[in-house]
Parts: structure tokens; C-alpha cells; sequence
């Protein structure tokens, strides 16, 4: 009688165990639709073309600020290592210009496609995508000595 009442109990703890829980609804979240930024890129893509291994090269974007608010550039990233960004760090006023300095220093040879990624203090605006490009140039071979 003790193992029937024994079974029983572990036949009901087992079956509580798989018994089916409410499931959780994830809170949603309503975010703002994010408009393009106001300040205007003078350009947002650089061809360097052929360029120099191991040389570093830069290009400063340059933006004015149409909107009728202080603007600050909050974060500048760089989509890799060998890609240095600088930019103007203090408030740019309405009609004032600023910058965004991308320096790439190549390692390897081959075509390169670079990305910096600008997020302002505007609110509700999509970061802004800046492109540099071009080809790394491989090392000529020294010649053989001639005999």
C-alpha cells in the first residue's frame, strides 16, 4: 500500500511539473519614427582610388546646420579598426559649419569599403552614414638582380 501511495505522489509531482504556465506577453515598446537628419552633408561618399599601403589617408566631410536648434555630434563610429574618425566636438549653432574626419590607414591590399556612422542630439533622426572607398595598391616586387 506505501509504494501504490508513493507512486501515486510521484505520478502527481511529475505531471505538476509539465503542467502548461501563462505565457509572459512581451511589453511593446512604441518608438517615435526617426527622420532623416536636418544637417546638410556637403557630401557622404569619398572615392580615394588608388592609395598606398600602410599609408594612412583622410578625408574631412563637412556639414551645415539648417536646423534652427544647437546641434551636437554625440557619437561618431567607425565600422572597423583601421578607421580613425575626428569630428567637431563642441555645439554647432544654426548656420554653422563642422566636420567629420575619417582617416584609414590600409593593412591590406584590395578594394576597401569603409563606413562612419554620425548620431546627433536631434531628436527622433537616423544616424547618418558616411562611405569612404578606394583600392589598396599592392607592394611591387623588387625586381631580380641582373647577373
Amino acid at each position: 500500500m506505501k509504494t501504490i501511495k508513493l507512486l501515486a505522489f510521484a505520478l502527481f509531482a511529475t505531471t505538476a511539473s509539465f503542467a502548461q504556465q501563462a505565457e509572459a506577453k512581451p511589453a511593446t515598446v512604441q518608438v517615435a519614427p526617426q527622420t532623416p537628419s536636418q544637417l546638410k552633408w556637403e557630401k557622404d561618399t569619398h572615392e580615394f582610388g588608388t592609395i598606398e599601403r600602410n599609408k594612412p589617408v583622410s578625408y574631412e566631410f563637412t556639414f551645415t546646420n539648417t536646423t534652427k536648434k544647437d546641434i551636437l555630434l554625440k557619437d561618431v563610429k567607425a565600422s572597423c579598426g583601421c578607421t580613425t574618425p575626428n569630428w567637431t566636438k563642441g555645439v554647432i549653432k544654426p548656420g554653422e559649419k563642422g566636420t567629420v574626419t575619417a582617416t584609414y590607414n590600409a593593412a591590406s591590399p584590395g578594394a576597401f569599403h569603409k563606413t562612419i556612422t554620425v548620431t546627433t542630439s536631434e531628436e527622433n533622426t537616423s544616424p547618418k552614414i558616411l562611405t569612404i572607398k578606394g583600392t589598396v595598391q599592392a607592394e611591387e616586387t623588387p625586381a631580380p638582380a641582373a647577373k
